[in-house]
């Protein structure tokens, strides 16, 4: 039974694992620091695991999660947290290589995004990730009137830092 958990959690990083990426764009500056976050996350993950009980997709769980400790890691400033040892060539995962030329063609996004603070970071990426208000209220914890108004003012600061 627990073989098959692994291998259900595997499987699911794999087919998922961009997202963890675009998290880690999101929140770091440098490649170094983004595999950091990325590791950090995947064990957030597997660690968490256990505990998803399937009332969402994996894709708004992994968001949630994800989100979560990228903002509680660089909201504190603090790298390390306590960590459960993951044989990752016994279950074969591998990093796929990211494409950072490609990501410097949204490095003016990015720059302005990071003008802004967490929550506002998450609630951007998550609606450019075309999550609707239901789902982004969900992974965020905040109702779905009160995600529409803070994306609409969101969109303001954002015309404002990239047309001064």
């Amino acid at each position: 039974m627990k073989s098959e958990s692994e291998a259900l959690f595997v499987k699911q990083l794999k087919e998922n694992q961009n997202i963890i990426h675009k998290i880690c764009r999101l929140y770091t500056s440098d490649e170094d620091a983004h595999n950091d976050l990325f590791q950090e996350i995947t064990i957030q993950l597997w660690k968490a695991f256990p505990n998803f009980r399937g009332d969402s997709k994996f894709t708004t769980w992994a968001y949630r999660v994800g989100l979560n400790t990228a903002i509680t890691l660089y909201r504190k400033k603090k790298r390390t947290i306590d960590t459960i040892e993951f044989d990752s060539t016994f279950h074969k995962v591998t990093q796929d290589d990211y494409n950072f030329e490609e990501e410097e063609k949204l490095k003016l996004l990015y720059s302005a995004i990071s003008e802004l603070n967490d929550i506002e970071k998450a609630l951007v990426f998550l609606y450019l990730e075309d999550k609707d208000y239901t789902e982004i209220s969900e992974t965020l914890g905040i109702s779905e009137v009160n995600a529409r108004v803070k994306m609409n003012r969101v969109k303001g600061k954002l015309k404002k830092i990239l047309n001064p």
